[in-house]
């Protein structure tokens, strides 16, 4: 597998179980690629949905992916607080230039105060039938439902208190010193 390099700009692709695209986003930044961590940065990044419709995301995001966790974690700078848009998600691979996950539906949503919401439980039960996922997925999938909120309470990897400054620093770093490219 080849890996992403610091400062190289990817695309993030997301699939459904059924192999089909669900959303791409068009650029994001490398800041640590490892064989198993990626952490990248965007801000104002197109995104394609399935359908073709486009949209452009609102503020800067430093994204997480774990080659062993099945989740990934987008933390979203708001003027009122740091948000976490957490995918219940395969672990990712990195082909062609490209980022990819399986996401399974399931998503947690984490506030600046660290309250969370389990979201689209629904829409996973009927994914769930409709593209057949294993039994052995579904436990997989529970269990890091189960870590991710662990990892939420204590206050570890992207949730850690200083992990938005280490990584939004260095995205702006990697931001200006492209420009001056």
């Amino acid at each position: 597998m080849t890996l992403p390099v610091e400062g190289q700009s990817i695309q993030i692709h997301s699939y459904k179980h059924d192999g089909l695209i669900h959303r791409v986003w068009q650029e994001t930044t490398v800041l640590k690629g490892t064989r198993n961590i990626v952490i990248g940065g965007n801000d104002r990044t197109i995104v394609t949905e399935s359908d073709g419709r486009t949209w452009l995301t609102r503020e800067p995001a430093i994204c997480y992916f774990h080659a062993e966790h099945w989740f990934n974690i987008i933390c979203m700078l708001r003027d009122d607080g740091v948000y976490y848009y957490c995918n219940i998600s395969s672990p990712f691979v990195f082909e062609d230039g490209a980022l990819k996950y399986i996401d399974y539906d399931l998503d947690i949503k984490v506030y600046p105060d660290m309250s969370y919401t389990l979201l689209d439980e629904d829409e996973y039960e009927e994914h769930r039938k409709l593209m057949g996922y294993p039994n052995v997925i579904d436990r997989i999938l529970q269990r890091n439902v189960d870590k991710l909120i662990r990892w939420i309470k204590q206050r570890r990897g992207p949730f850690a208190p200083d992990f938005i400054d280490v990584w939004y620093s260095r995205y702006l770093f990697q931001k200006r010193y492209r420009l001056k490219e």
